[in-house]
């Protein structure tokens, strides 16, 4: 699998890390295992609440929306953006790129070289170990999308998971209408 996949879990999936959740894969190798961002979990808190920025609070990047990456190193920060100059930054393609020198971002957001919806920072992420994720697919865990990381910044987070979806139709969005419970049905 290539980065800039997208991992679209299925609605039954069971593990509420990743209830109803679309990941965007950013590194994957048979050997190491995989690492990706989960794109459909906003937080309350923004950058300029866990971090000490330039210009405190009144810095633009403080307002940047902060989500929940995954469930795995919680005090970790990482961002996808598209600047492609960026210093440091992995092409997922689709204008998307991986991390970076996180400062000379902030420097850009705080002198509106990089708008604030041009960047999504995530706190901790989502990680498999050598095979596992590829376990998981075998399973029916999750439905790949490759080559769309680019649907990262053209989706609403809260609605992502179903628009994805239904945007590759048949079967798939049927699925986008799966209950929450289906007991309830």
């Amino acid at each position: 699998m290539k980065p800039g996949t997208l991992l679209i879990s299925q609605p039954f999936l069971g593990d509420p890390n990743f209830e109803r959740s679309v990941v965007l894969l950013c590194r994957h190798s048979p050997s190491e295992g995989a690492f990706g961002l989960v794109l459909t979990r906003r937080m309350a808190p923004e950058l300029g609440d866990v971090l000490d920025l330039p210009l405190g609070a009144a810095a633009p990047a403080a307002a940047l929306p902060l989500y929940e990456g995954g469930p795995v190193q919680l005090d970790s920060l990482h961002f996808v953006h598209r600047h492609a100059a960026l210093p440091g930054a992995t092409d997922l393609g689709q204008d998307v790129y991986w991390g970076g020198d996180f400062d000379h971002l902030i420097t850009l957001i705080n002198s509106s070289v990089i708008s604030l919806n041009e960047v999504r920072c995530f706190v901790g992420y989502s990680g498999w170990s050598a095979g596992q994720l590829e376990e998981e697919i075998q399973r029916g865990s999750w439905i790949r999308q490759p080559a769309s990381a680019g649907k990262v910044f053209t989706l609403e987070p809260d609605a992502f998971w179903q628009g994805i979806l239904r945007e590759k139709g048949g079967r798939f969005r049927a699925l986008s209408n799966y209950p929450l419970d289906p007991r309830l049905n």
